[in-house]
């Protein structure tokens, strides 16, 4: 069994019945009193953050998790159906576990799948993608300087709010994080 000593960030533990990734730790020592360690956990399984503050060298249960990059197929129902890079198996993914940005994903587009054991935990997308512009007003030379946004929609179907300066079949760069366009590429 390990303890607080082997605690570093991002290592996933089991507490309280879930799972949990160390997002950041701090080992105290007060003046007067035992050590202890500060730290922040977010869930796993629900994105949930929580402060929580361990007895040094206290016992606690790492988990072991794979991480595997899987491709992105389709969507069927409330599933994403994913194909596995190195064995080409297909297995569906329930969509709550892709989190907000699932909107984002376009077909082909390779994702990170965490497995405890047969079990999925979680699903990593790419924080940035790239996707078409499908439908927009047209923009107009030197719009640029108002800072104005115009709604546009993009392949996968989603609208985001850009700059005025964008035009149908712009590629942009999009954070899957906040749904929020980065900038326009080049074809």
């Amino acid at each position: 069994m390990a303890d607080t000593s082997d605690f570093r960030n991002g290592l996933i533990i089991k507490f309280k019945n879930d799972l949990f990734t160390i997002v950041e730790f701090q080992h105290v020592k007060p003046g007067k009193g035992g050590a202890f360690v500060r730290t922040t956990l977010k869930s796993l399984r629900t994105g949930r953050v929580l402060d929580n503050t361990f007895r040094s060298g206290e016992s606690i249960e790492i988990v072991r998790v794979e991480r595997k990059k899987f491709q992105y197929l389709y969507r069927e129902a409330d599933f994403l159906v994913c194909m596995d890079n190195e064995t080409y198996e297909q297995i569906n993914v329930p969509k709550n576990l892709f989190g907000d940005g699932v909107d984002y994903l376009k077909e082909s587009e390779e994702v990170e799948i965490l497995f405890n054991k047969d079990e999925i935990i979680s699903v990593e997308i790419p924080i940035f993608v790239y996707l078409k512009v499908t439908e927009t007003e047209p923009g107009f030379r030197g719009d640029t300087a108002t800072g104005a946004i115009k709604p546009a929609k993009l392949e996968t179907g989603v609208s985001i709010n850009v700059p005025l300066f964008i035009n149908e079949g712009d590629l942009l760069k999009v954070d899957t994080r906040t749904g929020g366009y980065v900038e326009r590429m080049k074809s």
